[in-house]
C-alpha cells in the first residue's frame, strides 16, 4: 500500500503556534504547520460538499425548530383536549437538542423568530380557545342547572296546584255534606214536628170528639174480641165487642142519631140499632130491656136500654158491633172507638 508522499516544507515559519486548539484542548504534533489562507473569489469553490452539509444542516435546524414548535403546539392542544374531555393528559417527552442557536444562520435566526411569535401566538390561541372553552362549559352548565331549576319548578308548580286542587275538592266535599246533613236534619226536625204538629191535632180532634162520643156502659170487662175464632159464633168467629156487665147495667147512646131498630133479633137476644148521621149503625144486642123506639133522636150518653143475657149468650154482657154504611159486615168496634178518641 503506497505511502503519502512528505509535504513540501512551509515557506514562512511563525514564530509561534496559533493558540486555537478546535477544542482538543492541548497542541497536537500531527497538525500543523499551518499557513495563513486568503481566499480569493478565484479560489473559492461552488458551495458543495461540507458546505452543501452545513447548509442542509441549517435546514435541519429549521426543520428541528419547526418540529420543536410544532410538538410543542400538540402539547398545548393535547393539555386542552385532555381539560375538554376529561381524559388524563399523554406524557410526550422531548429528545435532548443541541442548541439551536449555535446552528442557526441568519435566514433560520428569522424562521425561527416567526416560529417563536407563532409559538406565542398558538400559546395565545391555546389560552384563548381554553378560556372559551372554559366559558362555553360554564354556559352549558348554567343553561342545565336553569333547566333543571325550571323543571323543579313546574313539577312542584303541578304538585302545589294537584294538593291546592284536592285540598279545595275535599273542602267541598266537607261543605256539600256538611250542607246534606243539616238538610237531611232540617228536613227530619221539619217532619218531626210537622209529625207532632199532626199528633196534638188529632189530640184537639180526638178531644173534640170524646165530648161527643162516650163508652156504652160502666163497670164492664172486656170477655170477647173481635175476629176472635170459636164454636160459640154461627160464622165461626166473633163479630163483636163484648162488655160484661151485670144484667140491668144502663147502656147508653155512643153518639148522637136515630134509631132506627129497636126490638127481638133471634141470636142477637133484644137489639137496638142507632144510625149516626155519616151512616154509621151502631148494634147494641142482648139487652135485658129497651127506652127507645125507632125513629127516635137520641144524643151522647141518653140511656137507650140496659144490660141483659137474652139470645145466644152465656152470661150477661153487652154485644156492640159497628157496621159502616150499614154494610151488612162489621168491624173492630175497638178500632173505630179509639178513632174517636174512646178508649174502651
Amino acid at each position: 500500500m503506497a505511502s503519502n508522499p512528505p509535504a513540501p516544507e512551509a515557506p514562512h515559519a511563525p514564530s509561534r503556534r496559533s493558540t486555537e486548539t478546535f477544542g482538543y484542548g492541548d497542541y497536537r504534533t500531527d497538525e500543523g504547520p499551518w499557513e495563513e489562507w486568503n481566499p480569493t473569489a478565484e479560489s473559492i469553490r461552488p458551495v458543495r460538499g461540507r458546505h452543501r452539509v452545513a447548509k442542509q444542516r441549517g435546514g435541519l435546524a429549521r426543520s428541528s425548530t419547526v418540529l420543536g414548535v410544532g410538538v410543542i403546539a400538540a402539547v398545548g392542544a393535547g393539555g386542552m383536549a385532555s381539560a375538554n374531555t376529561g381524559k388524563p393528559p399523554v406524557s410526550i417527552s422531548m429528545p435532548d437538542l443541541p442548541s439551536v442557536g449555535s446552528l442557526l444562520t441568519d435566514d433560520t435566526a428569522d424562521a425561527a423568530q416567526d416560529a417563536a411569535d407563532a409559538l406565542s401566538s398558538v400559546g395565545a390561541d391555546t389560552e384563548t380557545t381554553t378560556q372559551s372553552a372554559a366559558d362555553a362549559g360554564e354556559s352549558l352548565r348554567s343553561r342545565i342547572m336553569a333547566q333543571a331549576e325550571s323543571q323543579q319548578g313546574q313539577l312542584e308548580s303541578k304538585a302545589q296546584a294537584a294538593a291546592e286542587a284536592a285540598a279545595a275538592k275535599a273542602a267541598s266535599d266537607a261543605v256539600a255534606k256538611a250542607e246534606q246533613e243539616a238538610k237531611a236534619k232540617a228536613e227530619a226536625a221539619k217532619k218531626k214536628a210537622e209529625e207532632e204538629k199532626q199528633r196534638k191535632a188529632e189530640a184537639e180532634r180526638l178531644a173534640e170528639l170524646a165530648k161527643e162520643y162516650t163508652l156504652p156502659t160502666s163497670s164492664y170487662t172486656i170477655t170477647s174480641t173481635f175476629g176472635q175464632a170459636g164454636s160459640y159464633w154461627s160464622s165461626g168467629y166473633h163479630t163483636g165487642l163484648d162488655f160484661a156487665a151485670p144484667t140491668g147495667t144502663l147502656i147508653k147512646a155512643i153518639h148522637s142519631g136515630t134509631i132506627t131498630e129497636a126490638g127481638w133479633a133471634g141470636s142477637y137476644g133484644y137489639r137496638t140499632i142507632l144510625t149516626l148521621d155519616d151512616g154509621t149503625e151502631l148494634w147494641f144486642c142482648h139487652q135485658s130491656s129497651i127506652n127507645v123506639s125507632v125513629g127516635q133522636k137520641v144524643g151522647t150518653g141518653d140511656v137507650i136500654g140496659r144490660v141483659g143475657a137474652t139470645g145466644n149468650v152465656t152470661g150477661a154482657h153487652l154485644h156492640l158491633e159497628v157496621h159502616p154504611g150499614g154494610s151488612s159486615t162489621g168491624i173492630d168496634p175497638s178500632a173505630w172507638l179509639r178513632s174517636k178518641g174512646i178508649n174502651p
